[in-house]
C-alpha cells in the first residue's frame, strides 16, 4: 500500500481505541505519538533553515571570490603582473585614492597601471581600450595628454634627445614602446621618461599586417590611460624639429588628427588594390599615405574598435600591398573623411627613389639642415587657416646624428 495510505489507517485505529477506553470507564491515553511527530517536523524544518543559510553565506563568499579572481587575476598571471613581466620594468606601484587597495576605486580605472603591468591579450586589450566614456564632462581634473607611441625593432639612439624634449613637461605627456618580444629596453635612470614604458608586443616584419597589428596595440595601451589626448606615432630614427611646448599646443588644440591619405594612379598606389576588397572597400575608396601618423582621441578608439575593414586588409592586403601604409588611410576616408587633415606632421625626404627614404648621419645634420625642414616652402591648413608650420618631426636619421641634433637643442630647437 501507499505510504499515505498507511499513515491514514493508523491514526483511525488509534482513534478507535481511545474510544473503547472512553466507554470501558477509564482515562484516555495521551497522544504521545502525535506530539513526538509534531516536534520532528519542526526539528527538520529548523535544520533544513540552517542548511538553507549555511548555502547563501558560502555563495557569497565563493561569489566574492570569484569576483577578485577576473578584477586582479590569480595564480601566475597576477604574480606576473605584480613583477611587471608583461614587458619589462619595475614592479607595480599601489594606486591609492582613499580606497586602499579597492579593485573597484575610481582611481584606479581612471589611471590604470603603467604598461607592462597587464597580461591581456590583444583581443581583450582591443575590447578594454575601444570603451569611450558618453559622458562629456570628465568627473575629476584632466589635463590633456600628448602619448607619444615608439615603434621599434631594438634600441633607441635618440633617446637622450627626446629626454631633453620631455623634461620639465610632465604629466603633459605619455610615453609607449613595442619593440620585438625578446628585447628588453634597457634605461638607467628612473627619472627616464623611457622607464618603465616598454608594452607586451609581438613580433613584427616589414610590410606585413604585423605593423598594423603593432601600431594598434601602441593605440590600445595609451587608450587606457583616459588622459591621453592625441597620439603621435614615431619610429627609432624620429626626432623633433620643435620644442615641446610648440608641439604640444599644435596637436591639443587641433581640430583634425594628421594622417596622410591620397589615391594617385600609380604601381605603389592605385595598383596595390585588390579587388576581392569590394564591395567593403571599393577601388575609388582606396588610399595610401605615410606610416607615421597623429590622432585623436576618438579616431584612436574608432581604429582600435575596428573589426570589419581589418579582416579584409588582413585577408587580401598581402606582401607588396603593404597594409601599414593603406590600411589607417582607407579607413578613415570611409569612415571620419572630414576629421583628418590628409596630411602628416612627419617630415621625409622620398626623393632619392628607392623602397626607402633618404638616411641622415653626422655630416647632414647642421643648423640650416634643420631650419631647412622647418620652412621648406610646404603650405598646409591648420584648424583652417593657411600656414607654414607643417611638420613637428622628422625621420631617417642614421644614430651618428645624436650629436650634433644634441648641440643644436639648446639653440635651435630651443629644449
Amino acid at each position: 500500500m501507499k505510504p499515505g495510505i498507511t499513515l491514514i489507517k493508523s491514526r483511525r485505529s488509534n482513534v478507535g481505541d481511545e474510544e473503547e477506553g472512553i466507554a470501558a470507564g477509564n482515562l484516555p491515553t495521551p497522544p504521545r505519538k502525535e506530539c513526538w511527530w509534531s516536534l520532528g517536523l519542526l526539528l527538520k524544518a529548523a535544520a533544513a533553515l540552517l542548511i538553507l543559510m549555511a548555502g547563501v553565506l558560502i555563495g557569497l563568499a565563493a561569489s566574492a571570490s570569484l569576483s577578485c579572481y577576473y578584477v586582479e587575476g590569480s595564480g601566475k598571471q597576477a604574480a606576473d603582473a605584480r613583477r611587471g613581466s608583461g614587458g619589462g620594468g619595475e614592479p607595480n606601484r599601489r594606486d591609492d585614492d582613499g580606497g586602499g587597495s579597492s579593485p573597484l576605486s575610481f582611481q584606479r580605472f581612471v589611471q590604470p597601471h603603467p604598461p607592462w603591468g597587464h597580461p591581456m591579450t590583444d583581443e581583450e586589450l582591443f575590447w578594454r581600450a575601444s570603451m569611450s566614456p558618453r559622458v562629456d564632462e570628465y568627473p575629476y581634473q584632466r589635463v590633456p595628454k600628448v602619448a607619444f607611441l615608439f615603434l621599434t625593432r631594438g634600441p633607441l639612439p635618440f633617446a637622450p634627445l627626446w629626454e631633453r624634449f620631455f623634461r620639465g613637461h610632465e604629466g603633459l605627456y605619455s610615453v609607449y614602446v613595442h619593440a620585438l618580444p625578446e628585447y628588453r629596453l634597457n634605461v638607467s635612470s628612473t627619472s627616464s621618461p623611457f622607464h618603465g614604458r616598454q608594452i607586451p608586443s609581438g613580433d613584427v616584419s616589414w610590410g606585413s599586417i604585423t605593423l598594423v597589428d603593432a601600431e594598434k596595440r601602441l593605440l590600445a595601451n595609451a587608450l587606457l590611460d583616459f588622459s591621453n589626448e592625441r597620439f603621435v606615432l614615431v619610429s627609432e630614427s624620429c626626432v623633433p624639429v620643435y620644442n615641446f611646448p610648440t608641439v604640444y599646443e599644435y596637436l591639443v588644440n587641433s581640430a583634425h588628427s594628421h594622417v596622410e591619405s591620397y589615391n594617385i594612379d600609380v604601381p605603389q598606389c592605385a595598383g596595390r588594390y585588390n579587388p576581392r576588397m569590394a564591395p567593403d572597400v571599393m577601388e575609388e575608396q582606396w588610399r595610401k599615405g605615410s606610416e607615421w601618423f597623429e590622432l585623436s582621441r576618438g579616431l584612436a578608439a574608432d581604429i582600435v574598435a575596428d573589426r570589419r575593414y581589418y579582416a579584409i586588409f588582413r585577408k587580401h592586403c598581402t606582401p607588396s600591398c603593404y597594409p601599414d601604409e593603406h590600411y589607417i588611410p582607407t579607413y578613415l576616408h570611409l569612415r571620419h573623411g572630414a576629421r583628418n587633415a590628409n596630411r602628416t606632421v612627419t617630415w621625409v625626404d622620398w626623393s632619392r627613389g628607392g623602397p626607402h627614404p633618404a638616411r641622415f648621419g653626422k655630416a647632414s645634420v647642421t643648423r640650416e639642415f634643420v631650419q631647412a625642414i622647418r620652412n621648406n616652402g610646404t603650405r598646409c591648413a591648420y584648424n583652417g587657416k593657411p600656414t607654414n608650420v607643417c611638420y613637428l618631426f622628422a625621420r631617417k636619421f642614421a644614430p651618428s646624428a645624436l650629436a650634433p641634433l644634441l648641440n643644436l637643442s639648446t639653440t635651435l630647437l630651443d629644449f
